[in-house]
């Protein structure tokens, strides 16, 4: 399921803090990103269509359906596909080679390697 950032600011606050009602949504929303409430409830019902939120009474109740793990994995993918042709690999070694990772990142990669041998 691909989301659009717009989408993912939604399900960002849905994964944070559990189920809300579309009104508490669209406050948190205004907050952080400036959105009127309009904005918000045209987000969620396209979240609800693509069957990413169940919207429920009492009070327009939102659930995020996808858990954000499954997300972050399809775009993990989509951005190996698009910038290094499908390598996981080419893109790992681009990732290693950055200089943005501590050691103690290093070493949970490292460890995270040896349990899929």
């Amino acid at each position: 399921m691909k989301l659009f950032d717009s989408e993912l600011k939604v399900m960002e606050v849905l994964w944070k803090e559990g189920d809300l009602s579309a009104g508490q949504l669209a406050k948190i929303l205004t907050e952080q990103t400036g959105w009127n409430r309009n904005t918000t409830y045209t987000v969620i019902k396209k979240l609800v269509q693509k069957g990413a939120i169940q919207r429920s009474e009492p009070g327009f109740l939102c659930r995020a359906l996808v858990p954000r793990e499954a997300i972050q994995q399809q775009e993990a993918a989509d951005l190996i596909d698009k910038l290094f042709d499908g390598s996981a690999e080419l893109f790992f070694s681009a990732y290693l080679h950055s200089g943005k990772l501590s050691q103690s990142e290093i070493n949970r990669l490292k460890q995270l390697m040896d349990t899929l041998q």
